[in-house]
């Protein structure tokens, strides 16, 4: 598509959205069913193209990407009435006689760029919110992820009208012509780089933004643990869609006394969940191309991998792989890793391992497996991360009923829930004064006291 091309259906968006028909929350919940009802027509569909993209199971399509996308619409068709009421609030005795309240308005013109990784979750998940939200919403989702890209496009040009809710497909120019645009709001998912980059084009236009970004997440585990426990749920999360989720855990850092019987675990765990041949397993996902291929095996070092390290390049699969007694030095320490890489890290004292965390880039996640409450307290109080579990990993972003986002290097905003619908929302401070009572000791001349003792009254 055109910069010409993009004006224009931003344009005609802009119109759409200020004739005021987004905006009843009647229409809202009729584009919200109308949704549900095109993604469960192409729930197959969609299931095909994101095996064709990331190697997806049709199992592992539902439960992580279109599952959840449905029961975030279901979600929005349950609450979006409340949502979208006035909040009233309380009303100083100075602002006698009037009531106050809180109204929640749509940004108006929303942009939604989404990534490759989850490319369907992460495309719709924040649509529906900005549905709710009564916005329109050009999408654009990656151009690496191009066969779900393409069951997007279809399904949203048969449930929406173009000025409502378009898709524009594309590379890095297109990306560019949209962020030249000036929305009322934006929605990125993807990379720090990029991120820096939406944001600087977005301060041109003081354009408010939500920002889901990544970075390295770690997964502590400490002797108090439940080792069996914590290697089969660090493995399920850290190898989910091939060890590419913004949430993985990253590297795993584990108190020395019961490294070696983690590592045992870790091993027997990821034969028991990918087979003896995981690169034969059918449910095993693929990296996303070969250029991410080619720099996931150079984090690789031969010498510290205990298990998996082998690869298939016309496939672009790379085996569950752990690489043990990994040091800050090593090379898969240096960036996000985003596959199916697990470094393990060791440390002796709890507070050494708190100190260090905080001196680092915010995660987008945090994992804790402990059985001890100070321990988990502190991590919990004093380590500053998007979100997190404790005693499992990455579960939290499945829910509508707590925000998912970053901080600091990972991200700002969140989004899930009332969360997302906040996020798409713009909320009005009102004051409906009454015409009935005027009291003048507001005005000059300033000659009572009267004022300034109801207002240290009210103060006190």
């Amino acid at each position: 598509m055109t910069n010409e091309e993009i004006r224009s259906l931003l344009e005609k968006q802009r119109a759409y959205f200020r004739s005021g028909v987004t905006v009843p929350v009647k229409f809202r919940i009729g584009q919200l069913k109308k949704l549900y009802a095109v993604v469960k027509r192409y729930e197959n569909e969609i299931c095909d193209a994101l095996t064709s993209d990331l190697g997806k199971s049709h199992y592992e399509g539902f439960m992580c990407e279109v599952g959840l996308v449905l029961h975030e619409i279901s979600y929005m068709l349950g609450h979006v009435k409340r949502f979208s009421k006035r909040k009233k609030v309380r009303t100083p005795l100075a602002q006698f006689a009037s009531c106050s309240f809180k109204q929640p308005v749509p940004y108006g013109n929303t942009l939604i760029m989404s990534p490759w990784n989850y490319p369907f979750l992460l495309t719709m998940g924040p649509l529906v919110d900005a549905i709710a939200a009564g916005n329109t919403a050009i999408v654009k989702p990656s151009a690496y992820s191009g066969a779900t890209g393409r069951i997007v496009e279809k399904l949203i040009a048969e449930a929406f009208s173009p000025e409502y809710v378009a898709v524009v497909t594309g590379g890095r120019a297109e990306n560019t012509a949209l962020l030249e645009q000036k929305f009322d709001f934006v929605f990125f998912t993807g990379s720090g780089a990029v991120g820096k980059e939406v944001l600087r084009h977005t301060a041109e236009h003081l354009t408010p933004a939500v920002l889901e970004l990544g970075g390295k997440s770690p997964c502590i585990v400490d002797a108090s643990a439940d080792i069996r426990l914590a290697a089969k749920r660090i493995v399920f999360g850290k190898y989910l869609n091939c060890g590419q989720t913004c949430v993985a855990p990253d590297y795993i850092l584990c108190e020395r006394s019961v490294k070696d019987a983690f590592v045992a675990e870790v091993i027997k765990q990821v034969k028991a969940q990918y087979g003896e041949n995981p690169l034969a397993n059918k449910d095993y996902g693929k990296i996303i191309n070969r250029k991410h291929f080619d720099r996931l095996l150079g984090l690789i070092d031969p010498k510290k991998v205990v298990v998996g390290g082998n690869a298939d390049p016309e496939t672009c699969r790379i085996a569950p792989t752990v690489m043990d007694n990994v040091t800050e030095a090593d090379a898969v320490m240096g960036e996000e890793i985003f596959g199916p890489i697990m470094p393990i890290l060791t440390f002796d004292r709890f507070d050494t391992v708190v100190d260090e965390l905080k001196g680092k880039d915010k995660p987008l996640a945090l994992y804790l497996f402990s059985s001890d409450r100070k321990h988990i307290d502190r991590v919990m109080t004093e380590l500053s991360y998007g979100g997190g579990c404790i005693n499992d990993v990455v579960i939290h972003l499945a829910t509508s009923e707590m925000g998912f986002g970053g901080v600091g290097e990972s991200g700002m905003g969140s989004y899930h829930g009332k969360d997302g619908f906040d996020a798409f929302t713009h909320y009005k401070s009102v004051v409906d004064k009454k015409t009935w009572l005027d009291l003048p000791m507001r005005y000059q001349p300033y000659k009572s006291k009267l004022y300034e003792k109801l207002l240290h009254l009210f103060l006190k």
